[in-house]
């Protein structure tokens, strides 16, 4: 591997960067940095974040600034203000012992005059957000004429954010003969449009392979029912007490709910969404940066341009739909050389979405069941201990308060010392863990690829290996006179169920929800209990009648539900729950033939 001297690098530079404490080049940094310097050809890099882009593009062309032009000759655009203002700061510490070049961030949401006093007085790199710089751009302040570098940082992002058209038009001020650089996660076929569009016999640098996760990343996956979610995601913060992490949620309700949820929890933890304003923003990512708090909750869009070198966790509370998202997300932690895990929760419906992202990532999901009680308590323990081991003490402070606390505590033995400070710092957790709520586990559902491998089929052929399914599931079919013409449909269910029926927790198999009734699993052994417990009951003033379901009873109501619409004048050709019966019943079909 070569030095960055080798690589070209002017002493100045190397200087500042031997001081930020850069030693030797990462892979993306010995491919790109000496073409930029030597070569004319455009560049598309293709590189997960925090494996050394910025430093990647950020030296060579601050290497070939004209310090004597006092006129923009490079741009970078960048999705997000956060990023900006992370890549202004960074080349700000690359050209420390270049005095004369000036760089400036310029972006929405901060002063733009300001920002015009600063181009009037000169600089010769501007770091901006396309919307910005192009409003600076038609007041005729931002002149790029002399431009002859362009990068466009995290392309894929912006592409995601919808500044094509912004591209295109910033694209239109500046020089044809530029040269252009053009860095991202993922390779969509958008970006191969702009690179033939735009570019000049671009050269790829592929670090890695194209759209695979970050090296040093490990995958794993918790199953559990979505009811459940939540208490998973506490026992996974419990579990790694030295947790730093960004939990991505999908909406910005579900942000602030789990974040809202996490502090009540006593957790150091906060919500970032776009429903903030941006000063909130800008707090709560500094407070995470600084680690006031431990654990982010933000959604994609909100946490674009944060860039935290440390974190240990990115937590996916349930998989994003686009498989290039789960790349940017899961590329946050495992950077600069350290390792990282990115852990999904997920439900079983998901395990085809695990298996998409494993084919673009170029690896395994390892599946992991949720922490037990016993094992977070003892994992909790020994980190303290190890804490107690390794802590510094300061003698001379210490000695000033010693023999008072020492006399205050002296009657207590060490063994009894020591119970009291472990209790002092976990008997919140103990007390919670005491009675913890059970997490069911769930059963990993096969895809129909690995059924067909394995000779099974998805679906049950007739209605005997239907019940022979459900028998060997050990589960019960529950009839129940509540459809969706009653406004009832499965999260009633699950109400009713829990308010009704005493005991133990009841797990529902599956329902199936007709027009005028509908039909449940529930455990063989849980059956009598709970069409004993929800007889008698009501759902908005109609009274419920339950009973274990039985084809020929359940067949022949279907069929005098038919008969009476009949006799009444109603159409029955095309009566749906007789034909959800026929369909969804257990037994319906055959029964039907054989009436017939």
């Amino acid at each position: 591997m070569k030095t960055f001297e080798e690589l070209g690098v002017s002493d100045e530079l190397l200087l500042a960067i031997s001081e930020m404490g850069f030693e030797m080049p990462m892979p993306v940094q010995a491919k790109v940095i000496p073409h930029l310097l030597n070569e004319d050809n455009d560049v598309v890099a293709l590189a997960q974040t925090g494996t050394g882009k910025t430093a990647a593009f950020g030296l060579p062309v601050l290497q070939r600034i004209d310090a004597s032009m006092r006129e923009p000759q490079a741009v970078i655009l960048s999705p997000t203000r956060e990023l900006c203002l992370q890549i202004a700061e960074d080349l700000a510490d690359f050209s420390k012992y270049l005095p004369e070049v000036n760089v400036l961030p310029v972006y929405g949401g901060s002063s733009i005059e300001s920002q015009i006093r600063s181009l009037r007085k000169g600089v010769q790199v501007i770091v901006a957000t396309p919307g910005r710089l192009l409003d600076l751009i038609k007041r005729g302040v931002a002149r790029l004429a002399n431009v002859h570098t362009v990068i466009l940082d995290e392309a894929d992002e912006m592409l995601n954010m919808g500044f094509l058209d912004s591209i295109n038009e910033v694209l239109a001020y500046v020089p044809k003969d530029r040269k252009m650089l053009m860095f991202s996660a993922t390779m969509p076929p958008e970006i191969d449009k702009i690179a033939k569009t735009y570019m000049h016999n671009p050269v790829e640098f592929v670090v890695g392979q194209r759209n695979e996760g970050a090296a040093n990343v490990n995958h794993i996956y918790y199953m559990v029912h979505a009811r459940d979610k939540y208490l998973a995601l506490k026992r996974i913060a419990d579990n790694n007490p030295s947790i730093y992490a960004i939990i991505f949620c999908r909406t910005r309700r579900d942000t602030q709910e789990i974040a809202d949820k996490l502090i009540q929890d006593g957790y150091n933890a906060d919500a970032l969404h776009g429903d903030l304003s941006q000063q909130q923003r800008d707090l709560t990512m500094k407070k995470f940066r600084d680690r006031v708090i431990s654990i982010l909750v933000a959604t994609d869009v909100a946490a674009r341009g944060l860039d935290v070198d440390d974190l240990t966790h990115v937590i996916n509370y349930g998989l994003p739909d686009d498989t290039a998202v789960y790349t940017h997300r899961s590329g946050r932690t495992g950077r600069a050389g350290k390792t990282g895990v990115s852990v999904s929760i997920v439900h079983s419906r998901e395990k085809s979405k695990i298996r998409d992202i494993e084919k673009i990532i170029g690896k395994k999901f390892e599946r992991k069941e949720v922490p037990s009680p016993e094992h977070i308590i003892e994992k909790q323990l020994y980190n303290l201990a190890h804490r107690l081991e390794n802590v510094e003490v300061n003698d001379e402070q210490i000695d000033k308060y010693f023999t008072g606390v020492s006399r205050k505590l002296g009657w207590l033995s060490g063994e009894d010392l020591l119970k009291r400070v472990l209790s002092l710092e976990f008997n919140r957790l103990l007390e919670y863990y005491k009675n913890a709520p059970v997490i069911e586990v769930v059963e990993d559902k096969k895809t129909k690829k690995e059924k067909k491998e394995r000779g099974e089929n998805s679906k049950p052929r007739n209605d005997k290996e239907k019940d022979r399914r459900t028998a060997e599931k050990g589960m019960a079919r529950v009839y129940i006179n509540l459809g969706k013409a009653d406004g009832f449909y499965a999260g009633n269910l699950i109400e009713i169920i829990n308010k009704w029926v005493p005991g133990a927790r009841v797990e529902v198999g599956r329902i199936d929800l007709l027009s005028g009734y509908s039909l449940f699993d529930v455990k063989k052994g849980d059956a009598k209990r709970v069409v004993a417990s929800l007889k008698g009951s009501d759902f908005l003033g109609k009274r419920v009648i339950t009973e274990i379901a039985d084809p020929e009873r359940d067949y022949a109501r279907a069929s005098a539900r038919r008969n009476r619409k009949k006799a009444a004048g109603e159409n029955v050709e095309n009566d749906g729950d007789f034909e959800k019966f026929k369909r969804k019943g257990r037994g319906g079909k055959k029964l039907s033939r054989r009436r017939k």
